[in-house]
């Protein structure tokens, strides 16, 4: 009996996924995608040509994409202290690895969140060292 009530509870969400009557509930907040208390950040890069002229380099990179984070959360309610989860796109981690996280660490003092990284070969913007992404939750 326990056996088939928790196969209920397993497969149930994914049936009415599948008919369809399942659907996120998602907005858009200031370029953030929020879903409950969640909120969900993509594809930050490290340069924006409007924003200032030149690339720099990676320390001038992860700060300019943490600042439009730290805009990005309070637009829509939020704070870099409510960010869980951080995911870096990293070009050469190699060499930028070490000057990324010092600059990281100062927007993350303490009570850092989870964070994974991958390496890159380069981003559809010649000069862009990385891109990050996050998830945040909101009250």
């Amino acid at each position: 009996m326990m056996e088939a009530a928790a196969w209920m509870l397993a497969v149930a969400p994914a049936a009415s996924a599948q008919s369809g009557s399942w659907s996120p509930k998602k907005q858009l907040v200031g370029g953030v995608v929020r879903s409950g208390h969640l909120l969900f950040l993509s594809g930050i890069g490290g340069w924006y040509p409007e924003r200032r002229p030149m690339p720099g380099g990676i320390g001038q990179q992860t700060s300019d994409a943490l600042t439009i984070m730290k805009e990005s959360l309070a637009k829509a309610g939020s704070s870099m202290d409510n960010v869980l989860k951080v995911q870096v796109a990293l070009v050469d981690p190699e060499k930028n690895w070490e000057p990324m996280n010092e600059v990281y660490n100062t927007f993350f003092p303490k009570d850092r969140p989870a964070r994974s990284y991958f390496g890159s070969t380069g981003f559809r913007r010649a000069g862009q060292l990385l891109q990050i992404d996050c998830i945040a939750y909101v009250d």
